[in-house]
């Protein structure tokens, strides 16, 4: 597929857009004030891939906080602020590696030229976030309601303020909960500017539904070659978030490093425990730092052809399995053996 050309910016030691590759993205959802608690969430990420963290800062305390958390974790650190211009200064005194605040929002140009100058002074990039609870009053009054065209123009208001402070630095998010809405949303504004895209459903519900609606839409679009940086929008653990998004960008190619995992739906030739199993070699190669692709299948008279392109899998039998690698057959084993013989082989690999 090809991707859209984008203007290329820095956070911290990451590019995003141009020819960098996609980024995960993923949100703390502890109290930024509490350090400890923060850098430990933070650190969980790093470990399952998250690329950059953004942090919430409601206050002074939390924005100052940052300036601790950034010295304790390895990933660029976003400030997610809003209305409050003062925190923007503090937090780029802390040393954030961006902003996610909208300009048009933290009031006269005076203030958002200090922030536009301070940013810029130390290349600390803008994401401009606009969703679809957080459209101007005067924008959906021209509308009616909620709107694809609503959203870019929203949008590009922001941006337009930023241009005309002679800052460029520029990211942009224009989420909906709504899954068509936000695709045809990222559709337009795609071809409006050439600023790298931030791309998400919000608010897109636990983490069942919400991995279905992000999946489906950040999927859409990525295979369209819109989008720079994602993030999986879940209400719960947001190493979820993490996980899903990698998923995402392995499934559909943009994403060459770790395990790969298949397995069959099961039928009724299968005669063994294969869902137990299939969950157990999951998790026990979660963490596994190869680029390798691991089957498990229920047949074991279809099971290595229709797998032969993975590196190493296992094929159901009654009560056994075989081990295969490429398609070749290289052992017959028990059932109750399966798991720990394939993840000996996996660490031979």
């Amino acid at each position: 597929m090809d991707r859209r050309n984008t203007k290329k910016i820095k956070l911290g030691n990451i590019y995003v857009g141009g020819d960098s590759p996609i980024t995960v993205q993923s949100m703390t959802n502890t109290d930024t004030r509490n350090i400890s608690d923060t850098v430990s969430q933070i650190i969980k990420l790093e470990e399952a891939g998250c690329d950059i963290i953004r942090c919430a800062v409601p206050d002074m305390e939390a924005s100052e906080a940052l300036e601790k958390i950034i010295k304790q974790v390895h990933i660029p650190v976003v400030a997610d602020i809003h209305f409050d211009y003062r925190l923007a200064l503090s937090a780029i005194k802390s040393g954030v590696s961006a902003l996610r605040i909208n300009p048009g929002n933290i009031g006269t140009k005076e203030r958002i030229k200090a922030v536009a100058e301070a940013a810029k002074e130390k290349n600390i990039p803008i994401r401009i976030g606009v969703n679809s609870g957080s459209v101007e009053k005067d924008i959906l009054s021209r509308y009616s309601n909620v709107c694809p065209e609503a959203l870019v123009e929203s949008a590009l208001k922001h941006v337009n303020i930023l241009e005309d402070l002679n800052f460029f630095d520029i990211a942009i998010s224009i989420k909906s909960s709504n899954v068509l809405q936000m695709i045809d949303s990222y559709r337009l504004i795609s071809k409006k500017v050439e600023y790298p895209l931030h791309v998400g459903v919000t608010e897109s519900g636990t983490i069942w539904r919400g991995t279905i609606k992000s999946s489906v839409g950040i999927g859409t679009l990525l295979c369209e070659g819109i989008g720079d940086t994602i993030r999986v929008s879940l209400t719960g653990d947001p190493v979820e978030e993490v996980k899903v998004g990698r998923e995402i960008l392995k499934s559909i190619g943009l994403l060459d490093s770790g395990v790969e995992f298949i397995s069959c739906p099961t039928c009724g030739r299968t005669q063994i425990d294969l869902i137990k199993i299939a969950k157990e070699v999951e998790e026990k190669v979660s963490k596994l730092d190869k680029k390798i692709k691991i089957a498990v299948m229920g047949c074991a008279v279809n099971g290595p052809g229709e797998a032969r392109e993975a590196d190493i899998g296992i094929a159901g039998g009654n009560g056994e399995g075989l081990i295969f690698k490429k398609g070749e057959i290289i052992k017959k084993v028990k059932e109750e053996n399966l798991v720990e013989e394939l993840l000996k082989e996996i660490n031979n690999l």
